[in-house]
């Protein structure tokens, strides 16, 4: 196999940081790297495998010979310069929402749907879901394909790395301050998120919905290629540095058992059971974390109705659910089609 070069854009970010670390864990073929960010990073070295690199400042003729560009930039940034790369002959792989529900632009995640990276040639661009969704749709596809989903309800408990490294330093801000009898500083939440929950991710719609619930409800359907799947989400921060869980109600069209679903997802591919609860094992964020599986477990029926399972679902956000779910991506990318 040869190599590649390759870009990180948004490089010094939390998720730009992860998907450089998991480039160098998992031997990706990476013949140059390049590293993209804003002007406020312009000076600044990251290293990989062993060398310091410089941080480039992003611009439109970035990406002159880059073959593959991992983008987590921010969406306005991502509007603005995955075109570029595009037209330069780069493969974007973008981690933001912008280019998500573009019919002609594959939604993927290789655990799920990897034929729809061949889509990549209408514009030259793949987009990587929402980190909660990954996670969802991994435990769901197996389930989905031996008895169809009818409704998905989640609600989900998120960590406060999905909003970056300001919200990690804030929580920690926030803790230290609380724990000393001082008055915590609030800046990049509406509210304190130390030993707190805030039913609010992103900004609210017209329905009284949440973007980033609108985000599961849409991307689910688009990446299990089934719009008649119904779904709802209440998508919650909590004061959890990473990894974020979920509680999952699922209603299936025919019958099927919790010993079935754990069956199922034992051999599913990226998913991992720990559903003991005689020893109060179960899947935990501090578990998830640095990890690249998704956790599934407290499996059981639903007893309120006639074909209904419940299951917790827990994953690292920054990993499986971003960065390593980009390079996933872009390693069946150079197997397959580059």
């Amino acid at each position: 196999m040869r190599n590649y070069h390759v870009a990180v854009v948004g490089a010094t970010g939390a998720v730009g940081n992860e998907m450089i670390r998991i480039l160098e864990e998992r031997r990706f073929p990476v013949g140059k790297l390049t590293l993209l960010a804003s002007e406020r990073s312009m000076g600044k070295e990251l290293s990989f495998r062993g060398q310091t690199l410089p941080v480039d400042v992003l611009t439109e003729n970035s990406f002159r010979g880059v073959e593959i560009g991992l983008f987590s930039p921010g969406g306005s940034v991502s509007e603005k310069y995955a075109p570029f790369a595009a037209r330069a002959g780069c493969v974007v792989i973008d981690n933001t929402s912008v280019f998500r529900m573009v019919p002609e632009i594959p939604l993927v995640v290789p655990e799920v749907n990897p034929e729809a990276i061949a889509l990549y040639k209408n514009r030259g661009i793949i987009a990587n879901p929402n980190c909660s969704t990954i996670q969802m749709v991994v435990a769901l596809k197996p389930i989905h394909d031996a008895v169809r989903i009818r409704r998905v309800v989640v609600s989900t408990y998120q960590a406060v790395s999905g909003t970056g490294k300001k919200a990690i330093e804030e929580l920690s801000l926030q803790t230290r301050a609380l724990l000393n009898c001082q008055e915590p500083v609030i800046k990049v939440y509406p509210h304190q998120i130390a030993f707190n929950c805030l039913p609010q991710i992103d900004v609210f719609l017209d329905n009284g919905y949440t973007k980033e619930e609108m985000k599961m409800v849409n991307e689910t359907r688009k990446i299990l290629n089934d719009p008649a799947i119904s779904v709802t989400a209440t998508t919650v921060r909590v004061p959890v540095f990473y990894g974020h869980s979920e509680s999952v109600n699922i209603e299936t069209e025919k019958k099927i058992t919790a010993d079935e679903v754990r069956k199922l997802l034992a051999s599913a591919p990226g998913v991992k059971v720990v559903d003991n609860p005689s020893f109060k094992l179960y899947p935990l964020a501090i578990d998830a974390a640095g990890g690249n599986d998704t956790l599934v477990g407290r499996i059981r029926e639903d007893e309120s109705i006639p074909n209904g399972i419940n299951m917790w679902v827990v994953a690292d956000n920054i990993r499986k659910g971003a960065a390593l779910n980009a390079v996933q991506i872009a390693e069946i990318l150079i197997q397959k089609y580059l």
